[in-house]
């Protein structure tokens, strides 16, 4: 699989604000009463929210654009020293055009691998009507906390 990691540069914002407006299609889409301009100044706001946070939590975290045959897909951020003996899935998002081609589990089975060397565990955060929420579970993460009532804590052991 044609598939690579590059990190972000400053010039990426646009395209990680659309990968992030397409993680929020179907909430966008509930939004009838909202013009394109207010939808956009809301996903501009949450992305640069989430950005915001992210950099502050995980300083240490890598931030790559998903490559795929050389074009730009999507996003995975990862941090791994945070959590002795875990990696942290922070974000993995790709754009509609290009799930469901096996990219996602490429990049997981991928992280599998550095934690089985490493010796670590694997987990995500992931909302809990997410349709991705499947994907993890066939790839072998368990549920092991609900918070809030809207996200699951997943866990992939290591079983080495």
């Amino acid at each position: 699989m044609n598939v690579s990691l590059r990190s972000i540069v400053v010039d990426d914002v646009f395209f990680l604000t659309e990968v992030y407006r397409s993680t929020r299609v179907e909430e966008l889409n509930r939004a009838i009463d909202w013009s394109e301009e207010q939808k956009s100044a809301f996903i501009q706001h949450q992305f640069n929210a989430q950005d915001d946070y992210y950099k502050k939590v995980y300083p240490d975290a890598s931030y790559h654009v998903i490559m795929y045959n050389d074009i730009a897909i999507g996003r995975l951020y990862v941090e791994r020293f945070l959590i002795e003996g875990t990696i942290r899935i922070i974000d993995i998002a790709i754009l509609p055009t290009y799930r469901k081609l096996g990219i996602g589990s490429y990049l997981i089975n991928s992280l599998k691998e550095e934690a089985i060397q490493s010796n670590k565990s694997i987990t995500i955060h992931v909302e809990i009507f997410n349709k991705a929420l499947d994907l993890y579970k066939r790839l072998g993460f368990e549920i092991i906390k609900e918070t809030n009532g809207v996200y699951y804590l997943m866990e992939w052991k290591n079983n080495k």
